[in-house]
């Protein structure tokens, strides 16, 4: 049993260097249900949902609508988690004004407590400080950055080398003092992010970032099994829900080819 009280910003926020901040997508409200009640800290309605919900090759192809959508479910199933929400491709990069107008309606529409988005360049910065000045908590996102995809030459390794670590570190920083309250590092070396962590006073929240992050997020999907092409080497595996569904599937066909379903006890 999970004590009831909702995760806060400020929850989350004292978890640096503390226990571990645990967080996993979810977009609709049975399984943001589940997440939830399996004591989870924050839930990201991710815009993930591009691959795993909708079949998309990348996340370019998300609409805020979209976003705003499975956030609305997904806050229906999630009572104790802080539910977090990624600001979809081109809904902020113009400008600051653009990331204000998306951050207010998915606050206004959806009964989120966040937002999230992507980059650490100094007009993301500013973007980030704008919106945070309107009274909305955002959640940073470096490394590997989905919605650049195709600049970064593919789901790649980010920091490597001794410059792509001074940027991540440059970056890192700069989210931090425009007033993102947690970072995303996503597939950097393990060493990277330790140092990141260390570099700011705000949680990081790692996936195939290491073990030095104040915390680690996966995608629902994946870790249950369900997305059974994806098996980058940062993914564990929890459960094989795919094969268990397939073989349901399998065993309700052919009871009802053969007659045998719906029997007496599931007849009125």
């Amino acid at each position: 049993m999970t004590d009831e009280k909702p995760i806060t910003i400020r929850d989350l926020t004292a978890r640096k260097r503390g226990e571990k901040i645990v967080m996993v997508t979810a977009y609709d409200a049975l399984f943001a249900r589940i997440v939830d009640e399996a004591g989870v800290d924050a839930i990201l309605v991710g815009d993930s949902l591009g691959n795993v919900v909708a079949g998309l090759d990348s996340t370019l192809g998300v609409t805020l609508d979209q976003m705003i959508y499975h956030a609305t479910a997904a806050r229906r199933g999630c009572r104790r988690a802080l539910l977090v929400v990624d600001l979809p491709f081109m809904t902020y990069q113009v400008s600051a004004e653009d990331a204000m107008r998306s951050a207010g309606r998915v606050m206004q529409e959806t009964g989120a407590q966040a937002v999230k988005l992507e980059g650490g360049a100094p007009s993301r910065a500013e973007s980030v400080r704008r919106v945070v000045e309107m009274g909305v908590p955002v959640m940073g996102h470096l490394g590997f950055t989905p919605q650049s995809v195709h600049a970064l030459g593919g789901a790649r390794v980010q920091g490597r080398d001794d410059a792509g670590e001074r940027r991540l570190l440059e970056e890192a920083k700069r989210l931090e003092d425009a007033g993102a309250f947690a970072i995303v590092l996503e597939l950097m070396p393990a060493a990277v992010a330790r140092r990141v962590t260390e570099a700011v006073t705000v949680p990081t929240i790692g996936i195939g970032a290491g073990a030095g992050c104040d915390g680690q997020v996966l995608v629902l999907h994946d870790m249950l099994g369900l997305n059974s092409g994806f098996a980058p080497k940062f993914l564990k595996r929890y459960a094989e829900l795919g094969d268990a569904a397939r073989e349901a599937i399998r065993t309700f066909a052919a009871e009802t080819r053969e007659g045998r379903y719906p029997d007496d006890a599931h007849s009125f």
